[in-house]
């Protein structure tokens, strides 16, 4: 009997994944990654210089080198990567359950969580992350498709924050929110329209966790995620005209969900 389409896509999209790899590049980029237990390291090429500045890290992994010369870079890299001699094949992370990884942590603060809406940018994803991990949220989640994959580019952006700081892609980014809204949640949409602001509705959740919803440059929140959040809410600028990148908004966003 012949496999319905459904069955097969599936089965091909989990080879797919299986059989993904992604290259790292940057001494920081892959600093952090060879010293991470959690992931799956692949292969390593490193020039001698960058040999000799990561010798520990190279040590702690475990790894074997392949020494490349620096005029002939043999990572598989875009020749405008800025890969400072080291080069590191990878399996992405894998960060377990959205319940899981959401869940509130041992410091009794509420959980805070950013969610991006086809936020495609790496290097606005990257940011973000960092700004995650420094105001300590509990993950970064954005939809399978239409959003920044794992690169090395967005790890080099990241500064090491994709090693340390969740970042889940789900199936359907909707479905998420109502799981966190399930957990407890608070979904709050960032909307520069919005009557509501930010500061405002944080101090409203009070001591329930908050999930910080911000779209793409441009287009902003689809129609389903706006309705999915339970308000939307607008970061109060000081003059007549305000703007922020989505990178920049989520820093802004994360420190006033935080400092309540």
């Amino acid at each position: 009997m012949k496999k319905p389409d459904w069955v097969i896509r599936k089965e091909q999209d989990k080879r797919a994944k299986a059989a993904e790899t992604v290259w790292l590049f940057g001494l920081h980029a892959v600093r952090d990654a060879l010293e991470n237990p959690r992931r799956e390291k692949l292969r390593l090429i490193v020039t001698p210089n960058a040999q000799a500045k990561l010798e520990s890290a190279i040590a702690a992994s475990g790894m074997t080198p392949e020494v490349s010369d620096p005029r002939k870079f043999a990572a598989p890299l875009d020749p405008q990567s800025v890969h400072q001699g080291a080069a590191l094949e990878v399996k992405p992370l894998d960060w377990g359950p959205l319940a899981e990884v959401a869940a509130a942590g041992e410091d009794g603060r509420p959980p805070r969580v950013v969610l991006l809406d086809r936020v495609t940018d790496p290097h606005n994803v990257g940011a973000i992350l960092r700004s995650a991990e420094v105001f300590g949220a509990r993950a970064v989640i954005a939809p399978l498709h239409h959003s920044a994959p794992e690169t090395g580019a967005l790890a080099k952006t990241a500064s090491g924050a994709l090693e340390r700081q969740p970042y889940l892609r789900v199936t359907n980014l909707a479905r998420a929110m109502e799981e966190l809204r399930d957990m407890g949640y608070t979904l709050l949409g960032l909307a520069g329209e919005a009557e509501a602001t930010l500061e405002a509705e944080v101090a409203a959740a009070g001591t329930r966790p908050v999930g910080l919803v911000l779209g793409a440059e441009g287009p902003g929140l689809r129609p389903r995620t706006r309705e999915t959040c339970d308000a939307l809410v607008r970061i109060d600028f000081a003059g007549a005209f305000g703007s922020l990148n989505v990178s920049n908004a989520a820093a802004v966003a994360l420190y006033a969900a935080t400092r309540s």
